[in-house]
């Protein structure tokens, strides 16, 4: 093959170039990774994902993530997913660990064919959402416009949490570019609107850092059930409706959160060596 191999998968919609670098290592920076995800001039999708050998003696990949913008983030969980499926796929095993930035990340084939990720405990102390200077994250006072009293969340990645009586009349598409820059967020923030359709059932519509409205987000379900248990407005297990489709969190009892879903392939391809040199002069 005359280009470099990609395949193009989602999660809900939520879609990702991956690129498999294990056996000959990728020098991808974030101006590739922009051109890359470019949905004119590129590929297009929400991140950019690449599979690197794990040098740690634990985890069977590690991930490395790049937000359509080309800024490197530490977490993914529709990534998670759609990187063990083709962990799976390879393997006769239905387990597999992931590395991350922010973590060391278990991934499960459930019965039905879904993906399941454990993402990790979330996180609540500001320093480690993390937050510009000391606050309640549960109340740290933040109101946009209609939006008032979000909460943050940390899950390997900032989330500030609403809460709304109906998501479909937010208009995220102006919210959302104001509220991810906010600055007791010093990362930048994914932004979650949550509407509470019932106790086991939540509504969420989202704005990623970088990347804009998804059609679906896992940490950012993950946060949003996180959240809405913390404010005694859901159980710890619901069905989270994103726009892409339904995804499973669970809050377990140690506090990890789970994540469960389906994934699919979209195409496979080869990256024209001019994406991956994008910005960078001889």
């Amino acid at each position: 093959m005359s280009g470099t191999p990609f395949i193009k998968m989602h999660g809900l919609g939520n879609d990702f170039v991956i690129l498999d670098a294990r056996e000959t290592p990728l020098a991808l920076d974030g101006v590739a990774a922009r051109a890359i995800a470019d949905r004119h001039t590129g590929v297009g999708c929400d991140q950019v994902i690449v599979m690197e050998a794990a040098d740690d003696g634990l985890a069977d990949v590690f991930m490395r993530i790049f937000n359509a913008d080309g800024g490197e983030v530490a977490a993914c969980g529709n990534a998670a997913r759609c990187v063990a499926s083709l962990l799976f796929s390879d393997s006769d095993s239905d387990h597999a660990v992931i590395g991350t930035e922010s973590g060391l990340r278990d991934a499960e084939k459930t019965p039905d064919g879904q993906i399941a990720v454990d993402m990790g405990r979330a996180l609540f102390d500001w320093r480690d959402i993390p937050l510009a200077e000391a606050a309640d994250s549960n109340h740290p006072g933040i109101s946009q416009g209609p939006l008032s009293d979000g909460c943050a969340v940390g899950m390997g990645n900032p989330h500030l949490v609403f809460f709304v009586d109906d998501a479909e009349s937010v208009a995220l598409e102006t919210l959302g570019p104001k509220l991810e820059r906010h600055p007791l967020f010093p990362e930048r923030t994914n932004v979650e609107i949550v509407e509470v359709l019932s106790r086991e059932k939540l509504r969420l519509r989202v704005w990623e850092r970088g990347a804009g409205i998804t059609n679906a987000c896992g940490t950012g379900a993950c946060a949003a059930l996180v959240a809405a248990n913390r404010r005694g407005l859901a159980e710890r297990r619901a069905e989270v409706v994103l726009d892409g489709g339904t995804l499973v969190v669970e809050w377990l009892a140690d506090d990890h959160v789970l994540l469960t879903g389906p994934v699919s392939p979209s195409f496979t391809g080869e990256l024209d060596q001019n994406l991956l040199t994008a910005g960078k002069t001889s």
